[in-house]
This record gives C-alpha cells, sequence and structure tokens, in this order.
C-alpha cells in the first residue's frame, strides 16, 4: 500500500520537485495565505490577497506559477509588477531559489541600470519578468524585440500602494500589451475596495478574495515603543537608544527609517562622523549603490541600514531585530509597513519611534488607533543626550555642509529634468510648474494641519496628554526657553554674553573630539568614551 504524502505542500496540490526544494529550503508549514491561495490558483481562478507582512505572500504566487510553468515552460510565462528595486530583486531572488530543479530563468527590470543591457536580457527569453511600472512601460513603447504573447499570469505585488493611482499612466501602457486571456494575481498587507474595481487591470467576479482576519495589525512577537523628544534634540534621542540598545546586544541588525532622501543622506553621514557605521538607503542613489548597501547590510558586515520608505515594503532581512522611526511616517498604514521590517515568520523584534511632544501625540493616537496596540516608553539616559548634545549638534552641521557642497538639491532638480526631456515636456516650463505645485502643496498642508488642530483640540492630544503614561511628563524639557525681557536687562546681556563664549569653547573643544585619525569618540556599546 502506498504512503500517504504528508508534506503540507504536497496537499495544496503542487509536484514532488518543488515541495522537495522547499523541504531544502527549510520550509516545513503552508501560512494560511499559502493554504487559502494555492489551490485556487492551480484551478485557474484569480485572486486578490491580502495578509500582514512576513506571511509568505511571495510564496502564495510564486509557487503556483512555478508549478505551472514546469508543465508548460514558455518565456514571458509570468509578469510581476512591484512598485520599489528592492523588492524586484527580492522577489526574483525567491523565484530562482524555488526554481532551481527546473532551471527557472527571470528577468528584472527596474531602472537604475542600462536600458539597452535590460532590453537584451528581455530578448532572451525568460520565463519570468519581475518589473517596476515605469522602465517596463519604456521598454514596451520603445522596442519591439519581444512580447508577452505566451504571458499566463499577471501579478501586482502590494496592490494597495501600486493601484492608488500613482503608476496609472505606465499601467495603461503595459494592459495593452499584454493579453486579456490571463490570471489576475493581486497581493498586499491590507485589502482595499480600488484593487478589485481598478478599470485598468480587470479581474474576474468570480476571483477568490481571501484576507487574514487579525484584529491587531502588526504580529504579536512585535514589542512596540516611543520615545518623546523636543525640536531641537531628536538625532541625540535617536544615537542614546542605539547606544543602550547595542550595549545590550551588539550583534544585533537595525534599521532606521526617515521620510526624504536628502535627509537620509544626512543622517547616515553624521552618524557615521560620531562614530556609528552605517550604510543608507534612498531613490537618488545608483542601483549599484543601493544593491551593494543593501547586500552589506543582509550580509552583516554592517549592522545598521538607514532608509527611505523604499526599504519599508515587503523586503525580507530575518537578521532585523530592531526597527526605528526616526522621523514618523505621514500615515498609520506606513507605519505598519515599518515595523512589519522586524519580528518576521515568528521571530521576535522591536520597533521604536520618536514622537515630539506634545505635536506628535495626535499621530500616536492614530498609529494606536489602527493597530489596536497600545505603545510602552522606551528608556534611555535624558543625561547621555544632554551630555553628547553639543557634539552630535556640530557633527551635523558639518554634514550639512558636506552635503551642500555635494550639490544634493542639484542632483534632484537633474533628475526631474532628465525625466521631462525623456517625456518629451519643456524642462523650463515644467519646474516653473513643479515649484508653483510645491509651493500650494506646502500651503494645503499647513492649511489642513490648522483646521486638524483647531478640529482636534479638545479630542486628539489633549484627550493623549491626559493619559496616564504622558500625566507625569514635565512638558517644560520639551520647550525651548525663550529670552527674558526683565528689568535685569545688563544682568541678562552679560549671561547671554558668558553663554555664548562658552558655547564657542565647547564647539572647539568637541570638534577635538570628532572622529579622525588620532582618535575616535565610542558612542554604540558603552559610555562615551575617548580612544587614543
Amino acid at each position: 500500500m502506498l504512503k500517504k504524502d504528508t508534506n503540507p505542500f504536497a496537499q495544496l496540490g503542487l509536484r514532488p520537485w518543488l515541495t522537495k526544494q522547499l523541504t531544502k529550503l527549510g520550509l516545513k508549514q503552508a501560512t494560511p495565505i499559502q493554504e487559502a491561495c494555492i489551490p485556487a490558483i492551480l484551478e485557474g481562478k484569480d485572486c486578490i490577497g491580502a495578509a500582514k507582512t512576513g506571511s509568505g505572500k511571495t510564496f502564495a504566487f510564486a509557487l503556483p506559477i512555478l508549478e505551472k510553468l514546469s508543465e508548460e515552460p514558455t518565456s514571458h510565462f509570468a509578469l510581476v509588477l512591484t512598485p520599489t528595486h528592492e523588492l524586484a530583486y527580492q522577489i526574483s531572488e525567491q523565484f530562482l531559489v524555488a526554481g532551481q530543479p527546473m532551471g527557472v530563468r527571470v528577468c528584472v527590470v527596474s531602472g537604475g541600470t542600462d536600458q539597452i543591457l535590460e532590453a537584451q536580457k528581455l530578448m532572451q527569453r525568460p520565463h519570468i519578468v519581475v518589473a517596476m511600472p515605469g522602465r517596463l512601460a519604456d521598454h514596451l513603447t520603445g522596442c519591439d524585440t519581444f512580447s508577452f504573447d505566451n504571458l499566463k499570469f499577471l501579478v501586482v505585488d502590494e496592490a494597495d500602494r501600486m493601484l492608488n493611482g500613482d503608476f496609472d499612466e505606465s499601467l495603461k501602457i503595459i494592459e495593452q500589451c499584454i493579453p486579456k486571456e490571463r490570471q489576475n494575481l493581486f497581493f498586499s498587507a491590507t485589502m482595499k475596495d480600488f484593487i478589485k474595481e481598478s478599470s485598468i487591470f480587470p479581474i474576474a467576479n468570480d476571483c477568490l478574495e481571501w484576507s487574514e482576519e487579525f484584529q491587531v495589525a502588526t504580529v504579536e512577537t512585535l514589542d512596540q515603543r516611543y520615545l518623546l523628544c523636543a525640536d531641537y534634540d531628536r538625532d541625540m534621542v535617536l544615537i542614546e537608544a542605539l547606544r543602550k540598545y547595542r550595549e545590550d546586544d551588539e550583534s544585533s541588525n537595525v534599521m532606521i527609517f526617515t521620510n526624504t532622501k536628502k535627509y537620509c543622506q544626512l543622517l547616515s553621514m553624521t552618524l557615521n562622523k560620531v562614530g556609528i557605521p552605517n550604510v543608507c538607503l534612498h531613490g537618488f542613489m545608483r542601483q549599484k549603490e543601493r544593491v551593494a548597501a543593501l547586500n552589506r547590510f543582509k550580509s552583516r558586515h554592517v549592522r545598521i541600514l538607514i532608509a527611505t520608505d523604499v526599504a519599508a515594503r515587503g523586503l525580507d532581512i530575518p537578521s532585523v531585530q530592531l526597527v526605528i522611526n526616526h522621523r514618523l511616517p505621514r500615515t498609520p498604514k506606513e507605519y505598519i509597513h515599518r515595523v512589519g521590517r522586524t519580528a518576521r515568520a515568528g521571530r521576535k523584534g522591536m520597533a521604536i519611534s520618536i514622537f515630539r511632544f506634545p505635536r506628535d501625540l495626535e499621530l500616536l493616537g492614530e498609529i494606536e488607533q489602527a493597530i489596536n496596540t497600545k505603545l510602552t516608553e522606551h528608556p534611555i539616559d535624558q543625561k547621555m543626550v544632554e551630555r553628547i548634545f553639543m557634539q552630535v549638534n556640530v557633527t551635523r552641521r558639518e554634514s550639512e555642509i558636506e552635503l551642500d557642497n555635494n550639490d544634493f538639491d542639484e542632483r534632484a532638480q537633474n533628475y526631474r529634468r532628465k525625466q521631462w526631456i525623456l517625456e518629451g515636456k519643456d524642462p523650463d516650463e515644467m519646474e516653473n510648474l513643479y515649484r508653483k505645485k510645491q509651493k500650494d502643496k506646502i500651503k494645503e498642508i499647513k492649511r489642513k494641519r490648522k483646521e486638524q488642530q483647531n478640529e482636534k483640540q479638545n479630542q486628539g492630544t489633549t484627550a493623549l496628554v491626559q493619559d496616564e503614561r504622558f500625566k507625569d511628563v514635565n512638558a517644560e524639557r520639551f520647550q525651548k526657553k525663550k529670552k527674558k525681557t526683565s528689568s535685569n536687562n545688563n544682568a541678562d546681556a552679560n549671561a547671554a554674553d558668558e553663554k555664548k563664549k562658552a558655547k564657542k569653547k565647547a564647539d572647539k573643544r568637541f570638534k577635538t573630539a570628532l572622529p579622525n585619525k588620532k582618535s575616535k569618540t565610542l558612542l554604540i556599546g558603552q559610555k562615551i568614551k575617548k580612544k587614543t
């Protein structure tokens, strides 16, 4: 009597060659989204799947595609669309690893590299194409050396972001160049109505819609905390939190998120100067630099990665134990994606978010409401924050000067102008429109912020200030001290002069304490010491 195969992936309908490969990779149990979606995709149904980050979404569509490909190995069999370079390369790696026994060929089309080289790879008849919409649309409109006539699967990863309107122009071009008869697979961390109602990629009415049922949007193994800071000491609070955490766990890998490309580069330079080795990842880096930075972090040659939201979605780096939100995400949804870089696949992890008191308490309330969890305070040594204040402040000023010398803003402008020229638009006219839009956008943001403050003056922030966690907070510590205007003007003037002199001396003293060939200031692993 034949023994029944008890492999959980075999029970989902996958062939022995694929289940054996998954066993080699150490996958013993299918995740809920895989159990729900793989059989339906193998039956030929369209699929919309939503689950938490780190729940195995990529294999939920990659495994059935490889199964079908092994039955009918043709070129350009599947197209996977994704929003970021890093996610495109990660998905391609997972296809290559799982499909290694059958020799699957995968091509990545993501920009940042020579377009001619990408075109040559597309001509070499890959089975799977993983692409960012903009660059793939350029290939489809610029040459006819390949086609998607054999396409059987279209996968839209991070569908909530891909189908929200930002990529519509490129997606329309792609839709015109792929067969109408195909399976559509949409995967995301959150289920949105507009995914099924997409006018660009229509999905079958009888498609499988599966969403993981959960009350908490983040995993249970994630320890979520907050740190309070003022407008002027955010960097010092970050460095002290890093020092304390690395003192307890020196081998840990840390991801630090900030909001803009320029500030990502500036923070990376500042931390490197004060003796905290790191690499950064943002959209203005060349593709080779981005891949190199990510590989150095993944291989644990460098333990700290500073990134914008290009690293917030989909990246699976098992060794990340800590995520720090140095600059808060603009929405609770982005917070969920960021903190999802740690505590993946049942592992433990910690997320620390730095909030300005009391300005950011409203956002804290929105995040806690979205994740249905209360954040706890992360303890740090406030005396250490004050002690390193001058050193970090001076170092950051130096980094700002150096960054200006690198013409970071000019590079951003050149990038915009290049894109407009490629689109056949007048760069000078578009630059004027861009600047006008930016001014209008800033005005609109300020207007909305004032409206929100007026509406929630007695609800959001006030309610949170009365929260048990913040009742004993000394609000004066987070406010800049204003100059006194009393009758003792002369005494105050003298005191101000003395302060200025002391500040100059302090600047000189701490400048000599910055890392150079002769000395280095150690901030991580132990209290600040000078090593000769």
